[in-house]
């Protein structure tokens, strides 16, 4: 199957490991139109195979019958000048001919287009940044193996299936990042769908081999040891599961040996280690965010909910809004999270979208020590910048948010669009610089970002909030609508509050834009108060 390693006296099977990422859905409906003209120049090729195979067909049964006729009598058949003379052409020149056309390549073209294609293809990050994916929308949104083997998520359109070889990669990618958790779960499946009679090209040898380590690295013995004999009964001459059969038995020997000094209450005690689970976690508001992500552990009470209006706002009598008023609606209280209803159109929202489109690149945060752009296996996005100067349907947008918050665009970031794919996420962050950080905004020259506007471009068939772990928010996408809030209080102090995420995409495509407005230009806008937290 693979080469094999021996690692502290077990054998496990060679891992194949490739860091990923994960492109936006923007992009990938490009690689849908490839493959379309792939597959017809695909079938181009084969109508000119079949085209040149019926020739060659022709040919043969033309030959068959005049070579029946001319062996019965062979002699009488050459007295005829004419024969004799078509049998020295047929042999001297139509028979090279018929070489030439076996000979003949009708693959060039589809090669040609083949080989130019291959260019835009998804390499192996890619691929394994697509398992990733998968594998994050498992734990985010509790989704068994066989809920997503058989394509039951909320929200689709095109139902699909993944097949034993399918699972099997799946756990693959997440053997190869020591995450012998998942491995478990995608292994078990795979092993499943043979047992239930799938037919694939991958053997319960194979699967059993991977499984069987995945489980004795989360320290279950007894069924690793259970899972090595299964493969043996399959195999019996497979060389790493008779070296872990024997290693097992070793360990569960000492094991034993050690429970005999014990009490009768302990003498029962399985050989069975703790078992591990998912692994350790950086992010200590998982729980909190994963949650709020499937719209459960949100903390709005009744009370506080009854102060939560909408209005009408004309942005303190702007001429642009006194007689059509924006829609405003009120999110949450604390941080204050305004919605603004139908405040970007259908038709700008494709402009935005079309001059972002050929910019798009992986989106990138500022290392709060040295300042610089970088990529970051939290932040799994596309997005592009856009200057108000370039098209005046940015240029509008950027005045609208002006006129709307009272603040001053002229010092902010151009506006960022985004484009999430499956799985695309942002974990909890700040859009601010805390005080470890005073030099992340340093080279504009602007000041802290003092607050964030957020246009939805799009809606979201399942997934994809922006959530608030800190107050257990959730604002869910809504197209043409924005949320707006302040990052800093008017101290000047940042509002901790504040600390959002977006979720990952679980089905669909979310697109947004958001414009990080700055202190400076604000002075007299947004006046500063005496006390740190107002």
């Amino acid at each position: 199957m693979i080469w094999c390693i021996l690692i502290v006296g077990i054998l496990l099977p060679q891992s194949l490991a490739h860091p990923g990422f994960f492109t936006s859905i923007g992009q990938m409906t490009d690689l849908i139109h490839t493959e379309k003209d792939l597959v017809t120049s695909l079938k181009d090729y084969i109508k000119a195979e079949e085209d040149k195979l019926e020739q060659i067909k022709k040919w043969a049964e033309k030959l068959d019958r005049l070579t029946s006729t001319a062996t019965k009598d062979p002699e009488g058949f050459v007295g005829h000048p004419v024969n004799a003379f078509k049998l020295m052409k047929r042999l001297n020149t139509e028979w090279s001919e018929l070489e030439n056309l076996v000979l003949k390549d009708m693959s060039d073209g589809f090669i040609s287009n083949l080989t130019i294609q291959r260019q835009y293809f998804p390499n192996d990050e890619d691929q394994v940044g697509a398992a990733k994916a998968l594998l994050r929308l498992q734990d985010t949104y509790n989704l068994d193996t066989d809920t997503i083997s058989k394509g039951n998520l909320p929200g689709v359109k095109h139902k699909s299936f993944l097949t034993v070889e399918d699972c099997f990669e799946l756990g693959k990618v997440a053997y190869t990042e020591a995450d012998y958790y998942h491995t478990e779960l995608w292994m078990e499946q795979a092993l499943r769908q043979l047992d239930e009679g799938e037919i694939s090209t991958i053997d319960k040898v194979s699967v059993l081999d991977y499984l069987s380590y995945a489980v004795y690295q989360q320290g279950d013995l007894d069924k690793a040891l259970l899972l090595t004999k299964k493969l043996l009964e399959l195999d019996p001459e497979h060389q790493r599961a008779n070296g872990n059969l024997k290693y097992f038995e070793y360990i569960m020997a000492k094991e034993k040996d050690v429970n005999k000094s014990a009490s009768d209450d302990q003498s029962d005690q399985k050989t069975t280690l703790k078992k591990k689970g998912a692994a350790v976690d950086y992010l200590p508001e998982r729980q909190k965010y994963e949650m709020l992500c499937r719209g459960e552990g949100i903390k709005m009470t009744p009370r506080r909910q009854k102060k939560l209006f909408c209005r009408y706002h004309d942005g303190n009598r702007n001429p642009k809004f006194i007689l059509a008023p924006a829609k405003q609606e009120d999110e949450w209280d604390k941080p204050r999270i305004i919605r603004f209803h139908d405040i970007i159109s259908d038709a700008e929202i494709e402009i935005v979208k079309d001059l972002a489109k050929p910019r798009l690149r992986r989106a990138t945060i500022s290392n709060p020590i040295t300042g610089d752009l970088e990529t970051v296996h939290y932040r799994i996005s596309k997005s592009a910048w856009l200057s108000g100067y370039e098209n005046p349907v940015v240029s509008r947008i950027n005045m609208r948010i002006q006129d709307l918050t009272g603040l001053d665009v002229s010092t902010a970031e151009e506006l960022q669009v985004a484009n999430y794919g499956v799985g695309g996420q942002y974990e909890p962050h700040f859009d601010f610089a805390r005080k470890d950080e005073p030099d992340a905004f340093k080279e504009l020259g602007t000041g802290n970002r003092i607050a964030t506007w957020l246009f939805y471009m799009s809606d979201v068939s399942a997934g994809g909030a922006t959530v608030f772990p800190e107050v257990g928010a959730s604002v869910w996408p809504k197209k043409g609508t924005a949320v707006f809030w302040y990052n800093l209080f008017a101290s000047g102090e940042g509002d901790y509050s504040t600390r959002h995420a977006a979720c990952p995409v679980l089905v669909g495509n979310k697109w947004v834009s958001n414009k990080w407005l700055h202190e400076r230009g604000q002075e007299f806008r947004r006046p500063c108060t005496l006390s740190e937290l107002e």
